[in-house]
């Protein structure tokens, strides 16, 4: 068993219990480890999911946070990646089986064996469940740690760790470049991401959305049109164009509409709702076009760093709150009235205070 270190952290005992102040145990820095003081940390649903067991899955007590920036302060003596006082990320994963097919060709997120996530995943050094990054510090194997370019805002940069990578790995998979048509549902802390990151491919981006009150913001962050998907004639006039719509909704919604403005080859690629279509997917467009209804999780690491480099290069990172530690209850009640623009980041400094 590790050597273990305390540390301060936020997490909660139950489901119906407030997130509050405790302790909790992280591995001495291992060989192949590096220790990393949390910065920032920006906030997820499926953070909130966890701490009131959405998913029922949840095992307490639950420490948040799976979009962690901060800065080396060890590293084990077989560490090649990073050095002490460089910027480090970490995101969705902490480890994987890393000898299935699927971590071979750097799909960790679909490790046959099953991934380890952040936090409520199965601690392999300490036993019981990982922690995430509502803390001062947390330990990871480098394999799983990130670099962060220089030039990127480290606050701003949090959400690119899970919101950021969950988009940008269905426009790499599905080869999106200069000229592609893409389109966005649901502008939240995810179609923000898509948005700017699609722009940045070179994609002529537009937003679908049910009200007109985003359209302003829509074409700040870079979209080129709003559709509003509740006017027929908004959606009659663009039926059969796009190559990828990316929906960003992360609950049951009727996706039959947009699969109409798919082109022949498009693809609908859903990345924020994990449960059964209502009303049920009709598949007369589907066959009739050759168009698809896909999923897609987060990326492995490599494309994750990929990302993460393309950031730097493009100067891209997300529209942030930056909230305090002690706050997160209230920005948990905020997040479900979608009132945020469009990702609240914790500073972790205040969690000394």
């Amino acid at each position: 068993m590790n050597a273990t270190t305390n540390v301060k952290a936020y997490g909660t005992v139950a489901a119906d219990a407030p997130l509050k102040q405790m302790d909790i145990p992280r591995r001495n820095a291992t060989a192949k480890d590096i220790e990393i003081e949390i910065l920032f940390c920006g906030v997820c649903h499926s953070d909130l999911h966890t701490a009131r067991n959405d998913w029922e899955n949840t095992i307490y007590p639950a420490i948040p946070g799976h979009e962690i920036v901060g800065k080396v302060i060890k590293v084990g003596n077989e560490v090649t990646k990073l050095k002490v006082g460089d910027f480090a990320a970490v995101g969705c994963l902490v480890d994987s089986c890393k000898t299935c097919d699927n971590c071979k060709q750097d799909l960790e997120q679909y490790c046959s064996n099953g991934w380890v996530g952040t936090y409520n995943g199965e601690d392999k050094h300490l036993g019981g469940m990982t922690f995430g990054g509502y803390s001062e510090k947390i330990v990871v194997d480098e394999a799983f740690v990130l670099k962060v370019p220089a030039n990127l805002d480290l606050a701003a940069t949090a959400p690119l760790l899970c919101a950021g990578i969950t988009t940008w790995s269905p426009l790499r998979h599905w080869k999106v470049g200069k000229g592609s048509k893409v389109a966005v549902v649901g502008l939240g802390g995810l179609g923000h991401m898509a948005i700017k990151l699609a722009k940045g491919l070179g994609a002529e981006v537009t937003l679908f959305s049910r009200t007109p009150d985003k359209e302003k913001d829509a074409l700040e962050l870079g979209a080129d049109a709003v559709v509003i998907s509740t006017d027929e004639n908004h959606m009659n006039a663009v039926n059969g164009k796009f190559d990828l719509i990316i929906d960003t909704v992360p609950y049951v919604h009727d996706v039959n509409p947009y699969v109409g403005t798919l082109n022949t080859n498009g693809t609908l690629v859903l990345v924020g709702y994990l449960g059964g279509l209502e009303p049920i997917l009709n598949t007369v467009p589907m066959i009739l076009g050759r168009k698809s209804v896909a999923g897609s999780l987060i990326g492995g690491i490599a494309e994750t760093q990929e990302m993460l480099d393309f950031c730097g290069e493009h100067n891209i990172v997300s529209e942030i709150e930056i909230i305090k530690m002690q706050d997160i209850n209230e920005a948990y009640e905020r997040m479900l009235k979608s009132d945020v623009r469009y990702r609240f980041v914790i500073d972790m400094a205040s969690l000394k205070s």
